[in-house]
């Protein structure tokens, strides 16, 4: 099947699938879990980290990166290296995980819910916060409240003026 690709593959896109899948293997285990490759642009290499310090710290790295990648492909590729932030996006060889809660967990409806409604002010972000903290689990199902809710003050220590 590869061979029947890579004839149509006039732009080189298959060695790059090889190195995003071979990216560990490639540049070595703990600079993988610092940067995972993004994309590329013409001859720069986009790579994502983990937060800025990675980032910084990799950028001494860069040479032997580009050493690495271009013996990986036998020829010169890329001459840069560009380091990026995720910003939401997911680095090629990994796939978008659905932001899900663990299984079992269910949130459930607390039994005094709306006990303080009319306590805070509507107008202020706490009251606002409150108001839509009740509208959220009014549209729950019951199922039992949870005994360990905190919608009320009781037991809760009270800052005094």
């Amino acid at each position: 099947m590869m061979r029947l690709l890579s004839r149509y593959d006039k732009k080189g896109g298959l060695n790059l699938v090889r190195l995003w899948r071979e990216w560990e293997s490639v540049v070595g285990a703990e600079v993988a879990e610092l940067a995972r490759p993004l994309g590329h642009k013409e001859g720069t290499l986009v790579l994502f980290a983990q937060d800025s310090i990675a980032a910084q710290q990799l950028t001494y790295y860069v040479p032997e990166l580009l050493d690495r990648v271009n013996s990986f492909f036998g020829n010169l590729v890329f001459d840069k290296v560009r380091f990026e932030l995720l910003d939401g996006r997911v680095p090629l060889g990994l796939q978008a995980r659905a932001e899900s809660s663990p299984r079992g967990l269910r949130t459930k409806k607390p039994s005094n819910l709306g006990g303080l409604i009319g306590k805070f002010d509507p107008d202020t972000a706490v009251g606002r916060c409150y108001l839509a903290y009740v509208r959220y689990f009014s549209s729950l199902p019951d199922e039992g409240a949870a005994n360990d809710a905190n919608t009320s003050p009781e037991g809760a220590s009270r800052r005094r003026k």
